[in-house]
């Protein structure tokens, strides 16, 4: 039997390529990816961060199609991870077959499908906003407005949207069911104030949180994340409130990724991604911490305890472009790294000079992002405020109807 520390994964994402994959490598340990998008991960191979025998083709969605194939190659795992929203409840049940250190499959399912997620947390007698799943027009009736519709198993902020009156609500819920026929929304209160996350890593037995970030966002009825700034700790009386509905879901192994609302009667939970915080905002958290989180993490896996957190951290923001029509690039800088007044910034451009670009008020909307950490707050965001605009990607309108058609 081989033994092998095995990723699951769907799509190649820069936290398994750029953060876990050279983390497992620093430690000498083999490795084997198993995804069923094995040609979008065959790049990895080109580029050497992955040998041939280490790519594994099978359907991750399904626990019992991953424990065949790696029966078949007779691998012998001494860890099953993934970073993958879609994949922790798989994840966790193919560790578990195999007796290893990991999350429980049921807080997995609990954290991704917000449908149980909410029926969780109000069986746990937490607070709770109002909530409905509905599948048909019928069901819209008495919905109190305003209200967000989104998917019950949705990523990001796609198809998430504020509505503020039937007729809306209609058809928002019409235009959603006509592009995922047999699919539910689920329909929550509004909650009215600025969006923060916290970040929190645990062994089983310790859950520590690592940062909060406040999210800037755009304007309804969309919500795309326009940037994030880091603070080390929540407010004490914040962090219990969500501490405590993170342990009623049984989240505490690992990296968790929490967004909560933090309104006039204290943080209101959002949703939980039972991962690490995504769009790179992970290398960000580790070098503002001084932290190697990446490898803390393959320790958990392997049944090393929760290493300590550093107390303090520097100033970290992130800056993020998004296209506010559809249209061509006309001009995007390229990628660079660079130190301004004591702050060290990363530009990534996430489009190309010519690409058309389709406007989907969500997340795909982004353009370029900006990532910096310095000293103190302050400085870092008036440093990131004049890269902005010497960084900025130009889209050129579309110039005519059939164009736009």
């Amino acid at each position: 039997m081989q033994p092998r520390f095995v990723i699951l994964a769907h799509v190649p994402t820069d936290s398994v390529t750029r953060g876990f994959i050279p983390a497992i490598r620093r430690r000498a340990l083999p490795l084997l990816l198993v995804t069923d998008q094995p040609e979008r991960h065959r790049r990895l191979i080109d580029d050497g961060l992955l040998q041939a025998d280490e790519l594994l083709a099978a359907d991750v969605f399904n626990p019992l199609a991953v424990l065949n194939a790696l029966a078949e190659r007779q691998i012998a795992p001494l860890a099953v991870f993934s970073n993958s929203d879609h994949l922790q409840s798989a994840t966790a049940i193919v560790g578990s077959f195999f007796g290893l250190p990991g999350k429980d499959w049921r807080a997995c399912l609990r954290a991704k499908n917000k449908l149980v997620m909410r029926r969780t947390i109000e069986a746990a007698g937490l607070d709770n906003p109002w909530f409905r799943c509905v599948s048909r027009v019928q069901e819209l009736d008495d919905v109190p407005l305003p209200c967000i519709a989104k998917p019950v198993e949705g990523v990001a902020s796609e198809d998430v949207s504020l509505v503020q009156s039937r007729e809306e609500l209609e058809q928002v819920c019409r235009a959603f069911w006509q592009r995922h026929p047999g699919q539910s929304l689920l329909l929550e209160e509004y909650l009215a104030g600025p969006l923060h996350t916290l970040e929190t890593l645990g062994d089983g037995a310790r859950l520590e949180v690592m940062g909060s970030f406040e999210t800037f966002l755009s304007p309804p009825p969309a919500f795309i994340e326009l940037g994030q700034h880091l603070q080390r700790r929540a407010a004490p009386e914040v962090e219990a409130v969500v501490l405590a509905q993170l342990r009623a879901l049984g989240v505490g192994f690992g990296s968790c990724h929490t967004e909560f609302v933090l309104t006039e009667r204290g943080p209101r939970l959002i949703e939980v991604n039972y991962r690490n915080i995504g769009d790179q905002s992970d290398f960000l958290l580790a070098q503002a911490l001084d932290f190697d989180l990446f490898d803390a993490l393959i320790g958990l896996y392997l049944g090393e305890p929760l290493p300590t957190l550093p107390e303090s951290a520097l100033g970290a923001r992130i800056h993020c472009q998004s296209a506010e029509h559809s249209g061509i690039v006309t001009q995007v800088p390229e990628a660079c790294r660079l130190e301004r007044d004591g702050c060290r910034i990363e530009f990534t451009p996430l489009c190309k000079l010519g690409e058309r670009i389709e406007r989907q008020h969500s997340n795909r909307d982004y353009l370029g992002i900006l990532r910096g950490i310095g000293p103190n707050d302050a400085l870092l965001e008036a440093t990131l405020n004049t890269l902005a605009t010497e960084l900025a990607v130009i889209i050129d309108p579309l110039s005519n109807p059939q164009e736009a058609a």
